[in-house]
This record gives C-alpha cells, sequence and structure tokens, in this order.
C-alpha cells in the first residue's frame, strides 16, 4: 500500500494506521505543515513510523521530513509529460504563464511584474488555476487585453504548457508548487522562479531558468523582459536543460517505485516454513506452549519456581519459557525441576542499551544486558537460539521502535501478538498488524 502524505487526519492517514500490508509513504510538499510539525509532531512521528518505507519527491521535501520526522526518505523525482512543441496558436509574440497552484500573493507578484515590461515588447500572458479565477478587478485596461485567465474548466494544464514560452512562479515559501515547475521543464518551457530551495533543486541553481528573490517584483519584471527580447537565452537555457528533462519520464518513476516494492517484499520471511520440521512435527500431538513467563529469579515477579510450574501443569501446558529479566538462574532451576510432560525453555528477556527488550529463546548462557539490539540478537543466535520479540509496540515498557525492529528483520524468528498484561489493546494490534505484514510466526 503506497499513501501519499498521510498527515491526521486524512484517508491516507487512517488506512496507513489500519493496514496489515507493506505500506510505503510518499511525501510531496517541501512546506511546513503546522499543526502536524509543531502541535501534534509526537502523534505524527507514531504514525509515521509505520510506514515500511518512506519516500520525497524532492530533496528538499526529504530534508524538510527529517528535521521533524526523522527517518530514511529515498527521493523519487515525479515524472511529466513528454514536449509536445509549443502549439503556435494565433497570438503572436511570447506567451507567458503562470500555473496558479502557489499562494494568492504569487498571482498578485506576477500581475505587478508584468505591469512593469515594456508595452511595446510582443508578448501574451496566462493565469491557469484549477478551480475558476477571476481576473483582480484593479486590473489595468491594458493588462486586461493582454493577460487572460483561464481554468481547468476551458482547458488543461498541459494544453497551456503547450502553448507557453515562459513560465513564472513566483511563491515567497508559503505555498511552493513545484509540481507545476517539474511539468514545464518536462514541456520544454522556461522558467522563472522564486530563490526557494526547491526550485533551487530543480532549475540546478539557475542552470535551467532564471530566480529571483521572493517579493522582488522588479528583478522578475526584468527577467521576463530579458527572456521576451533575448530568444537566443531561451535556446540556451532550454538546451541546458533538456538532458534534466529527459530524466522526467513516468517509465523512469514507475521502474524506482517498483525497486522500492522490490526491497521491501523482499524483507518478508517465508511463510511456508521449513517442509521438513513440518514433516517431524507431523505425527506429534499438539501441545500449549506459554513463551513468556516470569519467576522470583527475574526482579519484577514474585512467584516462586515450583509454584509457576505446578500452575503450569495444572493448566495443561505442555512446554513454557521461563524469560526472567536479564537471568537464565530461574529458567534453569526450573528444568531441574519439571515434572514428567512439562518441558522448561530456557530463556531470558535481555534488556538491550537503548533499543527494548528481546527474548532468546532456547539458550544455554546468560547473556548481558546493555549491548545493543543487534549485538543481543548475534548472542542469540551463536548459542542457537530462537529469536523472540515480546510487547513489541507498548509504549508503556522499553520497547524497540519501528526503525530498529526494521532493522533486524531477518533475524527475528517470532514476536509476540498477545500480551495480557498491556494496558492498551490497540499496542497487541499493532504487533498483529506487523505481524502479519512481513509473515513472522
Amino acid at each position: 500500500m503506497h499513501v501519499h502524505e498521510p498527515f491526521a487526519p486524512s484517508a491516507s492517514s487512517v488506512a496507513l494506521r489500519h493496514s496489515q500490508a507493506l505500506s510505503v509513504g510518499g511525501f510531496h510538499a517541501p512546506t511546513e505543515r503546522i499543526v502536524s510539525t509543531q502541535l501534534a509532531r509526537p502523534l505524527s512521528r507514531r504514525l509515521f513510523e509505520r510506514c515500511d518505507a518512506r519516500t520525497a519527491s524532492y530533496q528538499a521535501t526529504r530534508e524538510l521530513m527529517a528535521r521533524y520526522f526523522p527517518g530514511e526518505y529515498e527521493v523519487i523525482l515525479p515524472g511529466a509529460e513528454a514536449a509536445a512543441g509549443r502549439g503556435g496558436g494565433a497570438r503572436d509574440g511570447v506567451e507567458l504563464v503562470m500555473i496558479a497552484a502557489e499562494e494568492r500573493a504569487a498571482v498578485r507578484a506576477f500581475l505587478r511584474a508584468l505591469r512593469s515590461i515594456p508595452r511595446e515588447l510582443g508578448w501574451h500572458a496566462t493565469v491557469w488555476s484549477p478551480v475558476p479565477l477571476a481576473a483582480p478587478a484593479t486590473l489595468s485596461r491594458a493588462l486586461r487585453e493582454r493577460v487572460r485567465f483561464v481554468d481547468a474548466g476551458e482547458c488543461s494544464e498541459t494544453d497551456v504548457l503547450g502553448l507557453a514560452d515562459v513560465t513564472v512562479l513566483a511563491s515567497d515559501g508559503v505555498r511552493a508548487a513545484p509540481g507545476p515547475l517539474v511539468r514545464a521543464l518536462g514541456a520544454g518551457v522556461v522558467p522563472v522562479a522564486s530563490r526557494l530551495p526547491v526550485y533551487e533543486e530543480l532549475l540546478s541553481e539557475g542552470g535551467y531558468g532564471l530566480v529571483f528573490e521572493p517579493g522582488d517584483v522588479e528583478t522578475l519584471a526584468a527577467h521576463l523582459t530579458r527572456l521576451i527580447c533575448d530568444p537566443g537565452l531561451r535556446e540556451r537555457l532550454l538546451a541546458n536543460a533538456s538532458p534534466f528533462a529527459q530524466t522526467l519520464r513516468w517509465p523512469r518513476v514507475a521502474d524506482e517505485l517498483e525497486q522500492v516494492y522490490g526491497r521491501l517484499v523482499a524483507r518478508r520471511h517465508d511463510g511456508r516454513g521449513l517442509p521438513q520440521v513440518r514433516q517431524k512435527l507431523h505425527s506429534r500431538p499438539l501441545i500449549d506452549v506459554d513463551l513468556h513467563m516470569h519467576t522470583d529469579h527475574s526482579y519484577d515477579c514474585a512467584t516462586p519456581v515450583e509454584v509457576l510450574l505446578a500452575e503450569a501443569r495444572l493448566r495443561g501446558l505442555g512446554a513454557i519459557a521461563i524469560t526472567d529479566h536479564n537471568e537464565i538462574s530461574g529458567a534453569l532451576e526450573a528444568r531441574a525441576k519439571a515434572p514428567a510432560g512439562l518441558r522448561v525453555i530456557v530463556a531470558e528477556e535481555v534488556k538491550t542499551a537503548n533499543q527494548g527488550e528481546v527474548i532468546g529463546l532456547f539458550i544455554e548462557e546468560k547473556i548481558p544486558r546493555g549491548m545493543t539490539l543487534a549485538e543481543t540478537i548475534a548472542e542469540i543466535k551463536r548459542q542457537g537460539g530462537v529469536v523472540y520479540v515480546p510487547h513489541p509496540f507498548d509504549r508503556m515498557h522499553s520497547v524497540p521502535d519501528y526503525e530498529h525492529l526494521l532493522g533486524v528483520l531477518a533475524d527475528v524468528d517470532a514476536i509476540e501478538i498477545f500480551n495480557p498484561r498491556i494496558a492498551i489493546s490497540e499496542f497487541n494490534e499493532e504487533a498483529i498488524r506487523f505481524a502479519a505484514k512481513y509473515r513472522i510466526p
């Protein structure tokens, strides 16, 4: 499942919260969302942790997201339609276009710049908006004769860019819109854009178009005048941008996304298990097993070994794992005292340095606390043990977060999906979803 901009509240955020599928979060806007980054950052961070991979449309977007929601973001530039060549409409002169996807102030800056262009020059301008947009009442008669306002009900953005020579993006940073800039470059249109990080990124810091300081209407007007008067400058900028424009194709986007999806699918465990083990167990009777139990050898439990063994026998369990915290003495004692018909698995619930707890089943040596999660897992494996992650998303306990858990997926043998002592049932449900998406027992 690939969700886009899963900021709450939204359909994407709901889908991400409840998904049992591998999930990719796609982030596009290069401007800060104040509610999510300032007021609801902890909640947004927990939600985004459910993304198994994250993509960003631009480097500026990746830097913004990583600042507030740390993680790895793979930049995949969006695609654009191939240049169809200028349509050659009935109008003469240079066609200037603004795609009104930025804040309203950007349109006002564009219109103010047009007033400063010498009237004797040959040019026309179009302001295209996805929604109806009327010309300002204060627009002079002279500009009304040269500027038209159209919306998606009259023609498409692609149609407008197909007639354009120059496109303008004049945001002051409130609502930058890099999408139209990408599509303009793909259509072979020369851009003039305000000096914002995402625009400079796409323009190779002025190599593919001209830039001006946000709000600097005089420089914007001067750039437009130069481009109108100097077709050679327009041609040079288009030539510079041509190789980059060729990369803005949808097959390239599809290939890069498929690579992301392929890496995610490769993380999944083989849910079929080992045929030889299934065959070996086929004729054995089914028994009930509890893989997470403590004795008074653990600092947080007061149950004597003898009482635990008696209770397990009374409950009809066929096997139990003694998982005392950072200790195996209780498990060894229980194994020595276990009655016939009850097998005791020697185990330990080990506290890592700062990445939560992990259980090692079928071990024989005590594992010291305080190592990293990866080092602890390596020690469990060295002893031939089974790596079992308890209460993985219980925020009330010390648990490995999503990021650290994803880093050791290949070595995790089992996940606890139900713990009766968890105070909030949603934590168990999250473990169920995680185990299902990665096919972990």
